[in-house]
C-alpha cells in the first residue's frame, strides 16, 4: 500500500521545485543546493503464456530524483519510485568526495557487481534486464527466466542494498568500487548478523573499451536458521557507449546458486550464465526524431552445473526510437527457450520520459 502522506509530501515538494526551476536548474534549501529530476517509464507487455496474466499495461517506473549538494565534499541523493502503484525507495545515500581516487558513501545504492545492473535504466537498450515473460517461464533456483540479470538479482549478488560503498579512479585507466551491505536488499533491517561484500575493478584498455572483473559474497539464512554464505565471480567487456554508434557489452558470471536446496553436508549447486548485448545508434536528420537504435541480446544460463537438460537461452531483438536525449520509445521481443519445455515469447513496448 502507498503511504498517502509521504506521496503528498513528495508531490508538494516536486510542485514547489517545478516553480523554482522555471528560471534556473538549481534551488537553495537551507545550506544546500537541490536539483530535481526523474523518469517515467510506461510499459505494455504481452506474452504467449496462457494463464490469464499475459497482457498488461502498467507504470514500470515513476521516479523523482532529488540530488543534494552541500559542498564539493558532501553530496547526496534521495530517489523514491511510485512504479507499479507502490512506493519504494531506490537510491538514498550520503557521499563524501574525499578525493577522485577515494569516495565513500553510506545509505542505499547498487552493489558493486555486474555492469548490466550498474547501468541506469535510462540508458539500457533492453526493456527488461531479466527478460521477464508475463505469466510464464521458470528457471531452477532464481525463478523467472534463466537470464544473467535474473541470476544476479534473485541470488542477491547485485542490485540495491543498504550499507557502505567506496569507489574512485586511480589514474586514467583504473577504477574500482567496493560495497559492504546488509544483504537483504531494500527491505531495511538485516535478517542476521552476517554482511555481504562485493567488489569490482575496471581497466580502460583504450578509448571506449574497458575490461572489468567482479566478485560478490552474499550472506543468507539457511533452512535450519543458520547463516550461510555464497560467492559469485564475473567479468565483463564494455566496447563503445550509449548513444555513440556501436555499443557492445559482454558478461560472464558463475557462482553458488544458494536458492537451490542442497542435501545436508553437500556443496551448494553452481550456476553459470553469459550475456551479450549489442546496439547501433544512428542519428537522424530532421526535427521529429533524434535517432534510431536497433539492438540484440543473447543471454544463456545454467542454474545447476551438476544437472542435465536445465540450460536455457534468451534472445531479444528490438529497436529504440529517440525523440531527444534519453527520451525514447523502445520495443523488445523476448524469445525464451528453456530447452526441456515449450518456447515462450513476450512483446514489450515501453516509453521513456526523462526530465
Amino acid at each position: 500500500m502507498i503511504n498517502t502522506r509521504m506521496v503528498g509530501a513528495v508531490l508538494l515538494l516536486a510542485m514547489g521545485g517545478t516553480e523554482a526551476l522555471q528560471g534556473q536548474t538549481d534551488i537553495t534549501a537551507r545550506a544546500a543546493e537541490v536539483r530535481f529530476g526523474g523518469r517515467l517509464h510506461s510499459q505494455f507487455a504481452t506474452s504467449s503464456a496462457e494463464d490469464g496474466k499475459s497482457t498488461d499495461f502498467f507504470t514500470r517506473r515513476a521516479r523523482l530524483t532529488i540530488d543534494v549538494s552541500v559542498s564539493d565534499l558532501l553530496v547526496g541523493r534521495v530517489q523514491p519510485d511510485f512504479g507499479g502503484g507502490e512506493l519504494e525507495l531506490k537510491d538514498a545515500y550520503f557521499r563524501l568526495n574525499i578525493h577522485p581516487g577515494f569516495r565513500i558513501s553510506a545509505g542505499q545504492f547498487k552493489r558493486a557487481f555486474d555492469i548490466f545492473q550498474l547501468d541506469s535504466s535510462t540508458d539500457i537498450v533492453v526493456v527488461e534486464r531479466t527478460g521477464r515473460i508475463n505469466g510464464g517461464s521458470s528457471c531452477a533456483g532464481p525463478g523467472g527466466t534463466c537470464a544473467l540479470s535474473r541470476f544476479t538479482e534473485k541470488l542477491a549478488y547485485s542490485d540495491r542494498d543498504i550499507g557502505f560503498k567506496a569507489d574512485g579512479a586511480i589514474g586514467d585507466r583504473l577504477s574500482y568500487m567496493a560495497t559492504l551491505t546488509n544483504g537483504t536488499g531494500t527491505a531495511g533491517s538485516d535478517e542476521n548478523s552476517g554482511k555481504s561484500l562485493a567488489g569490482r575493478i575496471s581497466v580502460r584498455m583504450t578509448d571506449g573499451v574497458s575490461l572489468s572483473g567482479n566478485v560478490s559474497r552474499h550472506d543468507f539464512v539457511r533452512g535450519d536458521g543458520d547463516t550461510g554464505a555464497a560467492t559469485a565471480y564475473g567479468a565483463d567487456l564494455d566496447f563503445g557507449g550509449f548513444r555513440r554508434g556501436t555499443h557492445l557489452q559482454i558478461g560472464l558470471i558463475g557462482g553458488a546458486n544458494w536458492r537451490l536446496e542442497a542435501p545436508a553436508g553437500s556443496e551448494i549447486p553452481r550456476f553459470l550464465t553469459a550475456q551479450a548485448i549489442m546496439s547501433r545508434y544512428v542519428a537522424l536528420e530532421g526535427d521529429a526524431f533524434a535517432g534510431v537504435e536497433p539492438m540484440a541480446r543473447v543471454s544463456w544460463g545454467d542454474p545447476d552445473r551438476g544437472a542435465m537438460n536445465d540450460t536455457a537461452l534468451l534472445l531479444t531483438p528490438g529497436v529504440f526510437l529517440y525523440v531527444a536525449g534519453k527520451n525514447r520509445i523502445g520495443v523488445n521481443l523476448d524469445i525464451y527457450d528453456p530447452g526441456s519445455s515449450a518456447r515462450e515469447l513476450s512483446f514489450k513496448l515501453q516509453t521513456y520520459l526523462y526530465y
